[in-house]
């Protein structure tokens, strides 16, 4: 596999993960008073599918997300969503300690999401990449809210949006991610996405 494919992969692999595969939509709510997932009609809505969710599942997702996946604890929790099409999301909650580890933690992530775009260039010079930070989210203890734009020397297109939020201890990290650029992103509806994700941590 060379690098290139390999940044592929990353871009928009819990875009793609579930992609062609069969899962069952799980409930959204937990029953064991652990924090809430995204159910799949929460999620931007795609002009030619419906969302499928798989289900809640321990540990770091497989593949990591760009960028954000490197700060991911291994005691995360992690549902993969995806569309009929090029579509896909992932949603990543961790249950911190105490408040400051949970704030220790958010702002780790945004350090991570602050250079993701110089990260990808510097491991992978056939992948041009740019980003936006499309601001903070008024939810709980506050959301921030990105965009990542990978292109490959080979033609290859993608747009991930990224957010990371908190209430008290728990943190939730959310990817959403297509092929193509900016302009197909649904920011306005990524946001009403993440106010959502957070508000149903507890």
């Amino acid at each position: 596999m060379s690098r290139g494919t390999k940044v592929r992969g990353a871009a928009v692999a819990a875009a793609l993960a579930v992609a062609g595969t069969a899962v069952a939509v799980q409930p959204a709510a937990a029953s064991d008073g652990t924090p809430r997932f995204l159910a799949p009609a929460e999620l931007p809505p795609h002009p030619s599918s419906e969302w499928f969710a798989g289900k809640v599942t321990s540990g770091q997702p497989d593949p990591l997300p760009l960028c954000a996946g490197e700060a991911l604890p291994s005691n995360s929790v992690h549902r993969v969503f995806r569309t009929d099409y090029d579509t896909g999301a992932l949603q990543v909650t961790v249950v911190e300690r105490s408040t400051q580890r949970a704030k220790d933690f958010v702002a780790l992530v945004r350090k991570k999401l602050d250079s993701c775009a110089r990260t990808v260039m510097e491991e992978q010079p056939d992948i041009t990449a740019t980003q936006k930070y499309y601001g903070r989210v008024n939810v709980e203890e506050g959301a921030y809210v990105y965009g990542v734009h990978t292109e490959a020397t080979w033609g290859a297109s993608d747009i991930n949006l990224f957010s990371v939020g908190r209430d008290g201890t728990t943190v939730t990290v959310v990817q959403w991610g297509q092929m193509g650029s900016y302009d197909g992103a649904p920011v306005a509806g990524f946001k009403k996405t993440t106010a959502t994700a957070v508000r149903k941590l507890y």
